[in-house]
């Protein structure tokens, strides 16, 4: 049996620049943070004849050509699936989180299959490629690559996004003690407003292909995130809580769509309760709000009472890991 698990992940800045619209004309940049919440898939050799599934739902099925779920179904395919297997998957994170949470299970089946037939070697970015692949290429997602790629490596890193499709990884330099610091000031929020990441990016992506106004905005975005990169690492904190603020008023004018009055009155009480600034995770509409605070107690309290739900959480710096019983 082979178990897999990748993180989600927070975006500090650039989100959006990674979608190959924007990317393949501008180039991309973003910084984001893998955190110890996690999708998890097992593999297993399947005792009887058909293709077994365990998710939300549970599928038996003959071929990997009847899967109705597309992203088993694609990555079953992509490794020519013919032979009785056994699939679960679960998570440690609600569904429309904004988090990136099907990118993470995307990378946690792409290794979990990978280890399970023995394509070797699989590194971290042959594995965010390939989960790209299935979600961009083949299922026609409006999505970028951050998700693949914050999952599959972990930690906090800033990713550039090349013209001609490449990633480049680079771990933000901060300190022990300000990752630690970060970890106790940066709290993360369900809304409890489920969204779908298409309903907000497929307008944007539009614009982007017909060189609309959203251009001059995503190349507002990628400076944003050199500068939190560089606050980052210069141990500037409170600079970085601040610059999210700003960040944050940028993406709600990105579309209408972004934010709603629930998401803008949390918001609201939030920086009145000692945060420094936050931004909603995801392409906005639901999901969870990330803060960076000063009075962490007074800003959890305050959440709370607006039915708002707190999830702590810590970094992960090992990104997607295989365990393996023998």
């Amino acid at each position: 049996m082979i178990t897999v698990r990748s993180p989600v992940r927070l975006t500090f800045a650039g989100g959006g620049t990674d979608i190959q619209s924007y990317y393949k004309k501008n180039g991309g940049f973003l910084v984001a943070a893998g955190i110890d919440k996690y999708s998890w898939v097992m593999a297993n050799k399947g005792y009887y004849d058909y293709i077994h599934l365990k998710y939300s739902k549970e599928e038996r099925v003959n071929s990997a050509k009847e899967i109705s779920h597309p992203i088993f179904r694609e990555m079953l395919l992509h490794f020519k699936c013919k032979e009785p297997i056994e699939l679960v998957s679960m998570a440690d994170y609600p569904i429309g989180s904004g988090l990136g949470t099907s990118s993470s299970f995307s990378v946690a089946l792409a290794q979990c299959l990978s280890d399970y037939f023995g394509v070797k070697p699989t590194y971290k970015k042959e594995i965010a490629e390939l989960a790209c692949h299935i979600e961009i290429d083949i299922l026609k997602d409006p999505i970028g690559k951050q998700d693949q790629y914050a999952s599959a490596f972990g930690g906090i890193n800033g990713y550039t996004f090349n013209p001609d499709g490449s990633v480049i990884v680079e771990p933000v330099k901060i300190g022990n003690g300000n990752i630690a610091q970060l970890n106790e000031h940066i709290l993360i929020f369900d809304t409890q407003i489920p969204r779908k990441s298409s309903y907000v990016l497929t307008d944007q992506v539009k614009e982007m292909e017909e060189g609309g106004d959203v251009i001059l905005k995503l190349d507002q975005a990628k400076v944003m995130a050199y500068e939190v990169r560089k606050l980052l690492e210069d141990g500037k904190l409170d600079e970085f809580g601040s610059l999210l603020n700003d960040y944050w008023n940028l993406r709600k004018s990105f579309s209408d769509k972004v934010s709603n009055p629930k998401i803008d009155e949390a918001y609201e009480e939030a920086l009145k309760s000692g945060a420094l600034g936050g931004k909603l995770q995801g392409a906005g509409g639901g999901g969870f709000l990330m803060f960076y605070c000063k009075d962490k107690e007074k800003l959890i309290e305050s959440m709370t009472k607006m039915g708002l739900k707190h999830l702590s959480f810590k970094f992960d710096f090992e990104g997607v890991k295989s365990y393996k019983v023998v």
